[in-house]
């Protein structure tokens, strides 16, 4: 799995619903991430596998 890190643009799998998100903070397996339609939400990767996304734009919400 790639390391997460502030920045990074990232999917819920389980939860395509939440759309896609920009990682705030890592804190171990803690991670804090702004979903364009659930809001800022902490997510457990040690339970919830998060997907990177390549993108070349920056959004910013």
């Amino acid at each position: 799995m790639t390391p997460l890190s502030p920045g990074m643009r990232v999917r819920n799998p389980n939860r395509p619903d939440w759309g896609e998100g920009q990682v705030q903070s890592v804190i171990g397996s803690r991670v804090t991430v702004n979903f364009e339609h659930a809001g800022k939400l902490l997510v457990n990767i040690a339970v919830v596998t998060l997907e990177p996304i390549e993108t070349d734009r920056d959004v910013v919400w």
